[in-house]
């Protein structure tokens, strides 16, 4: 068994590859089968990831703030502290800020990440 205390782990800026925004993130777990990480992300004001997807899933815990999140059918969904997510495998979806909030959730992601484009400024965001 493995104890982390978040507050001990570092954080690293996220790469403008895969995020718009400032984005920090906090690798709190590592796993081997299947593959996985556990982040705490942070996403400042009107900051978000690009479309991806995870093999074999993704569940997402929000922390603090306010989110958003949306697959491809276009729907955007609020996100509030408490709120858990679910990406089926192999779903599309990007997440982060509100426009005029920031957020930070808690990441469990399996598999490697399939980055697609960033979402376009066209897209419903609020």
């Amino acid at each position: 068994m493995k104890h982390v205390s978040i507050a001990s782990v570092e954080a690293t800026p996220a790469g403008t590859e895969h995020f718009t925004g400032s984005v920090s993130m906090k690798m709190l777990a590592e796993v081997d089968a299947p593959q996985g990480s556990a982040l705490l992300v942070a996403f400042e004001r009107g900051a978000r990831t690009f479309w991806h997807a995870h093999p074999n899933g993704q569940f997402l815990y929000v922390v603090e703030g306010e989110g958003r999140t949306a697959t491809r059918d276009g729907v955007v969904t609020p996100l509030h502290p408490g709120d858990l997510v679910y990406a089926a495998p192999d779903e599309q979806h990007w997440h982060g800020a509100a426009s005029d909030r920031s957020v930070s959730h808690l990441a469990l992601s399996f598999g490697d990440t399939e980055w697609f484009e960033e979402v376009a400024s066209a897209e419903p965001r609020d």
